[in-house]
């Protein structure tokens, strides 16, 4: 297998990165990955995002610059 392995600032091994011919392989091979793969998120945390989202869409004066929000975060620690 071709894996490219994802690592944080630290050097420690945060994910896999499989390519997708390989992954479409492996789940040929091994059928209960399907069962892995499918949607399992909560339809309460759905809605939750939807929420979130549509206020944000309504109402980005309460939305902060990321690179600010960062700088904020690392000055306060």
């Amino acid at each position: 297998m071709n894996l490219q392995y994802i690592s944080d600032s630290q050097g420690i091994t945060t994910g896999v990165f499989i390519p997708i011919n390989e992954w479409n392989a492996l789940k040929s091979k091994y059928s209960e990955i399907e069962k892995e793969e499918a949607n399992n998120i909560p339809q309460w945390h759905k809605n939750v995002v939807s929420d979130r989202l549509a206020n944000f869409k309504s109402d980005r004066s309460q939305t902060l610059d990321f690179d600010q929000a960062i700088d904020d975060i690392e000055n306060n620690f």
